[in-house]
């Protein structure tokens, strides 16, 4: 593991100020949040509680859009799709944790389609780390860095007494 140091709640307060301002400019009266599983499905749910938002968050699982599905197959998800809500002329605000390659935001998007066609779709991350293959760009990052390929940066969620408190993972060579 590295030294990198990120606080992930600092991070998050920073992330859920973003937000609220994203819902606020949204051209509908009620846009919704969804999660990209997992660490984006944590950062709405908790998003959802904490903006006192009505209703209930969505869960978009990128899985079956993968372009490496046959690497990974359906097993590496644990997550299905969850839309408690209509897709169709919607205005939604996708959450996740790491913007690296773009192709995750790519599958998720391709997954939304297929539930319907949003009215408009913007993207909040915890980090933005660089990497871009595809032309894909957060409309607001709680923070954004650069950091090699060979390293992974993981969001994990705490279990037991405190389950809302977020840290962060970094694995492989600087």
């Amino acid at each position: 593991m590295s030294t990198l140091q990120l606080d992930a709640e600092a991070l998050y307060a920073t992330l859920r100020d973003g937000v609220r301002g994203l819902l606020a400019d949204a051209a509908a009266p009620d846009p919704a949040l969804v999660g990209i599983w997992s660490g984006g499905a944590w950062l709405a749910e908790r998003l959802q509680r904490d903006l006192q938002r009505p209703g209930a968050h969505g869960v978009i699982s990128s899985t079956l859009h993968r372009d490496d599905f046959a690497e990974r197959g359906l097993a590496a998800s644990g997550a299905s799709t969850q839309l408690p809500f209509a897709i169709e002329g919607r205005h939604l605000v996708l959450i996740d944790d790491v913007l690296n390659t773009g192709r995750t935001i790519r599958a998720a998007i391709n997954e939304l389609y297929d539930f319907g066609r949003p009215a408009s779709v913007r993207l909040a991350v915890l980090v933005d780390r660089g990497g871009r293959q595809l032309p894909v760009a957060a409309d607001f990052a709680a923070a954004r860095l650069l950091l090699p390929a060979a390293q992974r940066l993981s969001l994990a969620r705490a279990e037991g007494a405190a389950p809302d408190r977020f840290s962060f993972t970094v694995e492989g060579s600087a």
